[in-house]
């Protein structure tokens, strides 16, 4: 049963993807925990962070293209949505340390106790259950989504207007959460994290745990996306995206639609954040800067806007040439050549990389493909 949706629903690019994620999820723990460290197809724990990391970015990139790709809505801030899910983690991982802490305080973080504080925040109550954050983790990016799109779409913002606006949101954050009197750290943000879940956050088997949730998260994220957006849901995004008034006057409530779809992103947007804090042992104000939903912006566009697929493998690609080349003498460069990369993409590659590789496969199909001959 499971099969024959799944066969309907995906096309081939969606299939190749999943077997592809399959193929990670069985080969990467394979070299990582039982390849020998000294055989040329070990794999490294520091490899596998970062490619927990770039499975993160990759749901991002999905959750950006469902909304941007499929519906037409350019949001600037979903940086906001993924921080907001990785603090909801990253505020149940601080309370998990107790009196381990430098200070050893049962309750208040370290640097509550470093600023003096006697009581724990009414925003930190819950968060010592591991239920209530992971229901945190969707609330809070899926309730500030909806208050958002609600008055941003009845009010019928749209375009460049739109993602002006959602840029804006980002930056209030940012600048809300570098506050200390927030209660969430201030600048140096959130860290120091000792367990998740009962289990050592440093030990090589809860990192390979992380990876495999990762990996999971991805899967389910794609999967929902691609459900939408084959569903007659998806269809009137597409129309909506092409020609908002015209659905309007159909008597679709655009809206509607619209914010169902806004907020499912975001939802996936904190899932990944919360996935994300884990893995890099750190969550702080930065990840609001506008620059990152920039990036994910960029990471879109490259891999293939309205493709879901497309999406991920644009995020993975960026994020595995920024690592290259932001170490060692390559670092100062990375700014110029995400600029150029993405000039070069949009003039050139209007439909990403893979509308890109799939036209020329196309085209060499048709090459090889033998000519009809003409009827007598």
């Amino acid at each position: 049963m499971i099969a024959a949706v799944l066969a309907e629903k995906l096309d081939g690019r969606g299939k190749i993807f999943l077997i592809f994620l399959a193929l990670l999820a069985i080969l990467v723990p394979i070299c990582n925990l039982v390849v020998p460290a000294g055989s040329a197809f070990h794999i490294g724990t520091g490899t596998v962070v970062l490619m927990g990391k770039w499975l993160c970015y990759a749901m991002l990139a999905v959750a950006l293209d469902l909304v941007w790709g499929y519906c037409g809505i350019l949001s600037l801030g979903h940086g906001a949505f993924f921080a907001l899910g990785g603090y909801a983690m990253g505020m149940y991982l601080m309370r998990q340390i107790g009196t381990r802490g430098v200070y050893g305080h049962p309750i208040l973080p370290d640097f509550m106790v470093f600023l003096n504080w006697t009581e724990l925040p009414v925003a930190w109550w819950g968060f010592q259950n591991p239920i209530y954050a992971m229901f945190m983790v969707l609330a809070v990016p899926g309730a500030l989504a909806f208050v958002f799109g609600w008055f941003a779409f009845r009010s019928r913002v749209t375009g460049v207007y739109l993602s002006i606006i959602t840029q804006a949101l980002t930056y209030a954050l940012l600048l809300a959460f570098f506050r200390n009197d927030m209660g969430f750290g201030g600048n140096n943000g959130l860290t120091d994290f000792k367990d998740i879940f009962g289990f050592n956050v440093q030990s090589a088997g809860t990192r390979m745990v992380l990876f495999l949730a990762s990996v999971a998260g991805l899967v389910a994220a794609f999967l929902i996306a691609r459900f939408m957006v084959t569903s007659t849901f998806g269809k009137v995004l597409v129309a909506i995206r092409d020609a908002e008034s015209r659905t309007r006057f159909l008597g679709y409530r655009v809206e509607r639609f619209k914010l169902l779809v806004f907020v499912v992103s975001a939802m996936m947007a904190g899932v990944a954040g919360a996935l994300y804090v884990p893995q890099v042992g750190i969550i702080n104000p930065s990840e609001f800067s506008p620059i990152n939903s920039i990036e994910a912006v960029v990471w879109v566009a490259m891999g293939g806007r309205g493709t879901l697929v497309g999406a991920a493998l644009g995020a993975g690609i960026v994020n595995a040439l920024k690592t290259t080349f932001t170490t060692g003498a390559l670092a100062p460069y990375w700014l110029f050549v995400l600029g150029a990369l993405f000039v070069l993409v949009t003039v050139a590659l209007p439909a990403g990389i893979l509308g890109a590789a799939e036209g020329l496969i196309k085209r060499l199909r048709g090459r090889d493909a033998p000519a009809r001959k003409p009827a007598e």
